[in-house]
């Protein structure tokens, strides 16, 4: 029995506590069931007596045995307990709980996917660097934690478009450009320029496919050298994404905004609103009203608009593509972007505590690491990724919280031991999968599966965390912390490691094939299942042999 299949349990349990009682207790919207602190306690609690008795006139503890007399009788149920004040403690048959192997099985890859968020619109936008170089080890953390949170949360059946903003307009792209001209011309760049191996290859390559310009004047050139530049470093930073498993729904660029007039109509839309005001020439943005430390400046005095009217019209941009959540991933230098954000949600007329959402990562180091040869002064993520392999470096990075620094440990992630946690969940998973193919091969299969045989408290223990897996995946959707996928991940692979040890999937010798063979070959595939699930949660593999 599933938490879910229990909670339409106790649905059912509530209308017939009203229909025996002629009372009109209502199921709450948010109906929780759990794990008890304590396992002695049963298998699962839930404290649905003390939600809803008192609004009925009722004493939590009345209503609360009441239903746990309608449940004890429901199949699959052993028990149901009153415990405090009202508190419901509820023991699932044996047969009831086994027969979660066979369930998730059957389900596959849709085992642990929900509907918790099936309402929520959302546009997860991270990365964002600019493309004027390489993506750094900085930006390492937020694509595998962005990408890790982007899939958790579609797991909780959230619609989700992740994206990508360019950061294409601007001085910077300017600078880029006189980089790579030099370059062209064999000169040292500009001072402030783009360093690096990069803006050279970018500028051969460039030279390459226009020979005509070794000869052509720099100004006539400039803007064709600009967007040629630009593309080839955005399509060295997509590659890069792609090759760490990272894809992005929507490639967005500022540049958009700027040449469509969206900046310009924002400031109207948003004077609509009653909070733009002019102040020696410039146009402001009265965001102190919703709580930002100081007003914000939309257009300068000398008419050039500034990087927080573009955020202004990239936001009311998301808004209009019907995007009702707006979450955004921002790096450890952007704490000051917190309050000018929400205040700036405020000021369109949304609500900041629900329609905009802001996650600061904290740095990341890791021992030995080299700056790039190709990008000069950084840690490259092509670099780190060669080095430490995918897995490893996603795993690690999506199993911290985004708000914890980080420094990793090569050694141990190139380790093949339990002291790599990559490694350990996916050493499970290559075992479990071993052990359905030995277990094939002698004969047994899932065939005389008999829930009732897994008796063993290996087996109980491990069947409770498969059970778990559904609400880890939804609360962490939710809280938006993919790393609670992580370290349950590991939990659930400690057990059935444990349970590998004290259960045999297949007979000794010339011992025959038992049903309890083949129900622990079904909660072997199952567990394996749900490893794989996990894993791809995180962006990860879950390899077959190890």
């Amino acid at each position: 029995m599933t938490p879910e299949e229990l909670k339409l349990a106790i649905e059912q349990a509530i209308s017939a506590y009203n229909e025996t009682h002629g009372t009109n207790v209502e199921v709450p919207a948010k109906l929780v069931v759990e794990r008890p602190k304590n396992r002695d306690h049963g298998d699962w609690a839930t404290n649905v007596a003390l939600q809803t008795a008192k609004k009925t006139g009722l004493q939590p503890r009345e209503l609360a045995t009441g239903l746990a007399q309608i449940l004890s009788d429901v199949d699959g149920i052993e028990k149901a307990e009153v415990a405090g004040p009202g508190f419901l403690n509820i023991t699932l048959a044996a047969g009831a709980a086994g027969k979660l192997a066979a369930d998730i099985v059957s389900a596959g890859r849709e085992y642990g996917r929900g509907e918790s968020l099936k309402d929520s619109t959302i546009n997860l936008e991270f990365v964002s660097a600019n493309p004027t170089g390489p993506l750094h080890i900085g930006h390492t953390r937020w694509a595998a934690l962005g990408d890790a949170i982007g899939r958790v949360l579609k797991a909780a059946g959230a619609t989700v478009t992740t994206e990508y903003y360019i950061n294409d307009a601007g001085s910077q792209m300017d600078t880029f450009a006189n980089s790579v001209l030099a370059r062209m011309r064999g000169k040292d760049v500009p001072e402030g320029g783009y360093p690096g191996q990069y803006i050279a290859d970018i500028a051969r390559e460039l030279l390459s496919r226009h020979p005509e310009w070794n000869d052509a004047k720099d100004e006539d050139i400039f803007e064709q050298v600009k967007d040629e530049a630009y593309k080839a470093q955005l399509k060295d930073i997509s590659d890069t994404l792609e090759s760490f498993g990272v894809h992005f729904d929507t490639w967005f660029s500022e540049r958009t905004l700027h040449d469509t007039g969206a900046i310009a109509e924002a400031v109207e839309r948003l004077r609509e609103q009653g909070h733009v005001f002019e102040n020696e020439g410039a146009i402001w943005l009265r965001t102190t009203d919703f709580g930002d430390d100081k007003d914000r400046v939309l257009v300068r005095s000398d008419g050039v608009p500034t990087y927080f009217a573009a955020d202004a019209a990239y936001y009311l941009n998301k808004r209009d593509r019907g995007f009702e959540e707006k979450i955004y991933l921002l790096g450890a230098d952007h704490h000051g972007y917190v309050g000018r954000l929400k205040a700036l949600a405020a000021t369109a007329g949304d609500d900041p505590n629900r329609n905009i959402e802001i996650l600061i990562g904290q740095l990341i180091s890791v021992n030995g690491a080299r700056l790039s040869k190709r990008a000069g002064n950084i840690i490259e993520l092509r670099d780190l990724v060669e080095w430490l392999g995918s897995d490893a470096v996603r795993y690690s990075l999506a199993r911290t919280p985004a708000d914890s620094p980080l420094a990793l440990d090569p050694e141990v992630l190139k380790s093949a031991s339990n002291d790599n946690p990559v490694y350990y969940v996916q050493y499970a998973h290559a075992r479990a999968k071993s052990v359905e193919r030995k277990a094939t091969s002698a004969g047994v299969s899932t065939d005389s599966f008999d829930p009732a045989t897994l008796q063993d408290p290996t087996e109980a223990a491990l069947l409770s965390a498969l059970a778990d897996y559904p609400r880890v995946v939804a609360q962490s959707a939710q809280l938006r912390e993919p790393h609670r996928v992580a370290r349950y991940l590991e939990s659930l692979a400690g057990l059935f490691h444990k349970w590998y040890d004290a259960c045999r999937v297949t007979p000794l010798g010339d011992d025959p094939v038992e049903p309890v063979h083949s129900s622990r070959l079904m909660l072997d595939m199952a567990t394996a299942t749900v490893l794989s699930n996990g894993l791809d949660l995180m962006g990860v593999s879950a390899p077959e042999r190890m």
